[in-house]
């Protein structure tokens, strides 16, 4: 019996072996209608559930419960106006009851009551388009209500630490309101104001609009014409704007006017399907410029002279060819002076700052002073003028940095290191060969200068009155503005004059002096930068101009280790006398 039984066992796995392919298939039939069941089940249930829903939602929104929610492509607008006699702020009000009407909301700002520091950056994800009705007052200037924020706008667009992409998804258009008898300064601001956005990546929405209130010049035959016309091409791309639709100008403009291959954007219908075609737009490629009011003018302005001309438009070209060989009279009796001064530089020692290095360190927000000096308003004290944070001079050492003037008596170094902040704008040298100022007239003039940019702040959003006075008295001066201040010749006479004014000093060096280093008189604060920990690495990073620049930093910091003080001695609130050095060095 037990054999039999063994072996009917042996025989049922034996055939289920044999069989195991089909045995096999039959299960995964099983599972796989097991799974389609399943799914059509859910499927059911789902279509159940969301007919159900469909039907509350129906019956809701007839009821008035609910309604059809579309997506925002144009949250709304705001108005931004700089006005000195209230024709730019008329023209806000108008503009604001015609966006209105399409069911828009819509904030009227007046530029003076505006801080860009906390809120510009918020439109970058608004949805929010904003209009700029700027007016040019006297001498190319901002008016008075829009001077702050002009000033903002043209020192962010310069600063490396902003960028091109700091506003990139902030969509504006901007209307100048000037009048074209003063020539050099025709809608200036409103030129300016166009160029700076886009430079720090923001979206023009239409090309910036001109009025003149010149009604024998004016493009429409008055200011409020010139708007009128503006006003209507910008009401057709914010509609098309608000459907969705990628009407908006495609930026392939040049110093702030839009062009195309065969016919101006002033002259196409705002509906044309060409513009769209023509206009593309790629704000991370396209290359920023920079240039001078004159040349600022858009196509309109220069008619090509092959083309056909209207008798009524000759003046206007006699006019511009005028002004074109004007500017390059003045251009040839600049270079020839230029030439003359040149050849009289080996009687005398020629100037640091040349006109080129004059004009781009003013952009930059610079005071220069004398022929190798300026002056600066840090960031830090900017920021706590108006109550926040200073910088960490403030934190590790008490000083205000409200109070602080940041300076350099020598705008030139001796390295060209990678990080420059400055783009290589200061001249560079190993040596002083420079015309000297004196140390006595520098201070002066650095004070004056400082002085000068904090008033500026007077009525500025969020400054606090106390600080703003206590900021017009410099407490403490820091020499690492630009360039190599141990450089300077007289630097020991310059930092005994900062602490008889009872001025702390803190002064930066960049390792390539050691024997000015080893000649420093007492000062408060002394820093050598270390930028690199191996000669290759540091030849690759600051570039430096000496050919033993790997000894002398090494001996820099031998120098810096033979002082006492071993690089910093801090006294907060008024510099030390000798014997106080003394005292606290011990």
């Amino acid at each position: 019996m037990d054999s039999v039984a063994t072996l009917d066992i042996f025989s049922l796995l034996t055939s289920l072996w044999i069989n195991r392919f089909y045995i096999y298939l039959a299960l995964a039939v099983g599972i796989s209608l097991w799974i389609c069941f399943h799914i059509v089940i859910r499927k059911q249930d789902k279509n159940s559930q969301e007919k159900c829903v469909s039907k509350e939602t129906q019956n809701l929104m007839a009821n008035g419960y609910i309604s059809d929610q579309k997506k925002v492509f144009v949250s709304g607008v705001k108005i931004f106006y700089g006005s000195q006699t209230g024709t730019a702020k008329g023209f806000a009000m108008n503009l604001a009851e015609e966006i209105i009407s399409l069911d828009l909301p819509v904030i009227i700002i007046n530029l003076k009551e505006y801080d860009p520091d906390d809120h510009l950056v918020e439109e970058v994800t608004s949805k929010n388009v904003c209009v700029f009705l700027v007016a040019t007052y006297t001498d190319g200037r901002p008016t008075e209500s829009a001077e702050w924020f002009s000033k903002w706008l043209e020192e962010a667009s310069s600063d490396f630490r902003f960028g091109k992409t700091y506003l990139k998804g902030m969509r504006y258009a901007v209307f100048g309101l000037g009048n074209s008898a003063y020539v050099n300064h025709f809608n200036k601001v409103g030129k300016n104001f166009d160029k700076w956005l886009w430079m720090l990546g923001a979206h023009r929405v239409v090309t910036h609009g001109e009025g003149d209130c010149n009604v024998v010049q004016s493009k429409h035959g008055s200011i409020e014409a010139d708007f009128t016309a503006w006003k209507t091409k910008f009401l057709s791309q914010l509609q098309a704007l608000q459907k969705g639709e990628k009407k908006a100008c495609g930026g392939n403009c040049r110093k702030g006017k839009c062009r195309s291959k065969w016919q101006s954007s002033e002259e196409m219908e705002p509906e044309s399907p060409l513009q769209d075609r023509l206009h593309h737009r790629d704000t991370e490629e396209e290359e920023l410029f920079e240039s001078t009011s004159e040349e600022e003018s858009g196509p309109e302005d220069h008619e090509s002279l092959n083309s056909i001309v209207d008798v009524e438009d000759l003046g206007k070209i006699m006019n511009h060819m005028k002004k074109d060989k004007k500017e390059k009279e003045q251009q040839e009796e600049k270079t020839s002076l230029w030439r003359d001064s040149v050849k009289n530089e080996d009687s005398e020692p020629r100037a640091m700052i040349t006109p080129a290095l004059r004009d781009a360190l003013t952009k930059q927000g610079y005071q220069l002073i004398g022929s190798h000096s300026g002056v600066k308003l840090c960031r830090w004290t900017k920021s706590m003028l108006r109550g926040r944070g200073g910088c960490y001079k403030h934190t590790f050492y008490g000083i205000e940095s409200h109070r602080c003037m940041e300076t350099t008596p020598s705008l030139a170094c001796a390295n060209k290191c990678v990080f420059c902040w400055r783009h290589h704008t200061n001249p560079v040298g190993t040596e002083w060969r420079w015309k000297m100022d004196h140390p006595e007239m520098i201070l002066k003039e650095a004070i004056e200068n400082h002085q000068n940019m904090i008033k500026q702040f007077k009525g500025v959003p969020g400054v606090k009155e106390e600080r703003f006075k206590e900021g017009m008295t410099v407490k403490h001066c820091a020499l690492s503005l630009v360039g190599e201040p141990i450089m300077y010749p007289e630097i020991n006479q310059f930092l005994k004059l900062l602490h008889e004014c009872k001025i702390s000093s803190f002064l930066v060096t960049n390792a390539q002096f050691p024997v000015e280093i080893r000649n420093l008189k007492p000062v408060t604060q002394l820093y050598v930068s270390v930028d690199a920990s191996t000669k290759e690495s540091l030849k690759k990073i600051d570039r430096p101009l000496f050919k033993d620049f790997w000894q002398r930093f090494l001996d820099s910091l031998k120098a810096l280790v033979a002082k006492v003080y071993l690089g910093s001695i801090t006294l907060p609130g008024s510099a030390p006398s000798e014997m106080e050095l003394r005292r606290h060095m011990s």
